[in-house]
């Protein structure tokens, strides 16, 4: 018996280049993203991240290598966005603290999760007008407060990244985050209750 027989041969793949693998991969990982944030246009913002982070630094490798790559790169583009999300849902827990119509008990934040049911037109009105108060006291803000809002809140930076970002001291980010924060929570107040 020949050796070369009995040993299994490697599984062909089908692509060669890393166009041809882009192409292969991008439709499942689409799918997959969708899934994982159930939101269209944030999916296909991860995929073409994490295609480009794998042209920029492994397009050099072999063809076997870039599918468990691009995985993990996937993987960790996800992970990035639920800990920006969960960031923005701290920071959006006002909205969600609402009294009901009958007035005696609160928003139960579950309600809106998948699979429960859709929003009504009037509380995707609601929701936008929120989101359009929130932006425009986001950019009344100083731009120091601002930015150390940005950073912090949306983009998840630590208070050291921040530092670093815009050239301060740690103590001065908190103290640009802390005054933003209350000025953000003092302008929204009153429209929670509208």
């Amino acid at each position: 018996m020949d050796k070369t027989e009995a040993l299994p041969s490697a599984p062909e793949i089908p692509y060669r280049t890393i166009e041809e693998f882009l192409k292969f991969i991008e439709r499942r990982a689409f799918h997959m993203a969708r899934m994982g944030t159930g939101n269209t246009d944030a999916a296909m913002d991860i995929v073409q991240d994490a295609m480009y982070k794998l042209v920029e630094k492994y397009a050099a490798k072999k063809a076997q290598e870039w599918k468990p790559l691009f995985y993990r790169i996937l993987s960790s583009k996800l992970t990035d966005y639920y800990r920006r999300k969960a960031v923005r849902d701290k920071v959006f827990i006002y909205f969600k603290a609402q009294p009901d119509q009958d007035g005696d008990s609160f928003f139960d934040p579950t309600d809106n999760a998948v699979g429960r049911h859709s929003e009504t037109p009037h509380e995707m009105l609601i929701r936008g007008q929120r989101i359009e108060k929130l932006n425009t006291a986001v950019q009344e803000l100083p731009n120091r407060q601002r930015q150390a809002f940005m950073l912090r809140c949306w983009e998840g930076l630590s208070t050291a990244d921040t530092a670093a970002a815009m050239t301060i001291s740690e103590g001065s980010v908190k103290t640009h985050y802390s005054r933003a924060m209350h000025t953000l929570r003092d302008r929204l107040e009153d429209y929670r209750h509208d």
